[in-house]
């Protein structure tokens, strides 16, 4: 996963038409930790059809206000610089839910594309 570590860097990499997932992080955060085994399976399973950047939410304070990012891991899919959707809970994130969540940013991307 690509590792994005300022504003400027996060918007040249969504405002490529592709669906891109942003992965908001950090360093003390148990449930960060806890997707960490089962994130690099599921990029290969979407490579392709995803892009994955992930931010460390400590290095862009500025950017996580604007986006409204209140609780961490925060998944938030683009297009074209344009959100999609977003999965933000405050409950930990199963593989399943991630994986429900990615298959619905395509949906939405292939149905904005048309």
């Amino acid at each position: 996963m690509e590792k994005v570590h300022n504003e400027q860097d996060f918007r040249a990499a969504v405002e490529k038409s592709e669906v891109t997932v942003a992965v908001f992080k950090a360093t003390w955060c148990k449930d960060c930790h806890y997707i960490e085994p089962f994130m690099p399976d599921l990029e290969k399973a979407y490579a392709g059809r995803i892009s994955f950047i992930e931010l460390d939410r400590d290095e862009v304070p500025d950017l996580c206000e604007e986006l409204n990012i209140l609780g961490i891991p925060s998944f938030i899919a683009f297009s074209g610089g344009q959100e999609l959707i977003r999965f933000v809970s405050k409950l930990r994130k199963t593989r399943e839910e991630i994986e429900q969540f990615l298959d619905r940013a395509i949906e939405v991307g292939n149905a904005l594309a048309k």
